[in-house]
């Protein structure tokens, strides 16, 4: 007679240290941490939201009461800064000298960023340290012989000397930074793309070109803002008309005549035209920023 096995218990399989709860330390380093950035968020956030409100107050209110909040939404501080101003103009230079500067400057990098990351020839290293010294060399060292040079050259008060200045400060850091993101790129698809008969420049602008994209984007956004807020090189090369102006200049200008005539109102509506382009790009592109920073750190 035969009887049935009978089951016997499993026995205990140990447990992996995936399989355990997650444990947050809370330490002194992280509230500090924490701490620190919230300091620097609030830092940050409340000069710029109380400039949004002061220019919707009256002269009177900023004075009294420049704190506070604004009793009604005054548009008009707006109109006269666009018009009577020229905030406008001057907004809409700059919008065409950064433009055709960023395009320029992002078309030469991306090309010199490309060779260097791809090609190998003899000298490659010497003129990439080259490019990569300018990050090293300040501006004011160059506005002596820079005013000379473009004078000379009959671009002085013009916005395409002005853009070829921003393109040729913007290019070290371009180059910097796309060669390091261009070597992260697989190499496989290159290969893949040359062996089906597709040329070099083609390469370059159907293939390696898309695939940057996320480096591409981070670079352009940090170029916009440094073409867009720069003060120094227009002060000094583009003296004389008026009209051909950018923001900063127009800024300043307001500033100093707003500072006595004492209508500050316009002043902060002023600063705040010239902002809200800043923010508007920030916003709408900060995942890629984010991105293009870290791609090169995650392949």
């Amino acid at each position: 007679m035969t009887t049935l096995d009978q089951p016997t218990a499993a026995a205990p399989t140990p447990t992996s240290g995936r399989d355990r709860p997650v444990r947050r330390e809370f330490g002194v380093a992280n509230a500090l941490s924490h701490g620190f950035l919230l300091l620097w968020g609030l830092l940050t956030v409340l000069p710029l939201l109380w400039m949004f409100l002061s220019s919707f107050k009256t002269n009177g209110e900023i004075l009294a009461d420049p704190w506070g909040l604004p009793a009604s939404l005054s548009w008009d501080n707006w109109a006269r800064a666009w018009t009577g101003a020229h905030i406008g103009r001057y907004f809409l230079n700059s919008l065409v000298v950064v433009t055709g500067s960023v395009s320029l400057t992002m078309l030469m990098g991306a090309a010199a960023a490309y060779v260097f990351a791809r090609y190998e020839f003899r000298g490659r290293q010497i003129v990439y340290y080259l490019f990569v010294g300018g990050l090293m060399f300040p501006v004011f060292l160059a506005l002596v012989p820079l005013f000379f040079v473009v004078r000379n050259a009959g671009l002085f008060g013009t916005w395409t000397g002005l853009i070829l200045v921003y393109a040729a400060y913007s290019l070290p850091f371009t180059v910097f930074f796309l060669t390091a993101f261009f070597r992260t790129l697989p190499t496989s698809v290159a290969e893949a793309a040359m062996v089906d008969g597709c040329g070099h420049f083609r390469l370059f602008f159907r293939v390696m070109l898309p695939m940057a994209r996320p480096g591409l984007i981070s670079v352009a956004i940090f170029n916009f803002l440094s073409h867009w807020n720069q003060f120094l090189l227009p002060q000094v090369l583009m003296q004389g008309d008026e009209s051909k102006w950018m923001l900063a200049q127009g800024l300043f200008a307001l500033s100093v005549s707003q500072g006595y005539a004492g209508d500050y109102a316009r002043l902060f509506a002023g600063l705040s035209i010239a902002v809200l382009p800043v923010l508007a790009i920030y916003v709408a592109f900060q995942r890629q920023v984010q991105a293009g920073l870290t791609a090169g750190q995650l392949k």
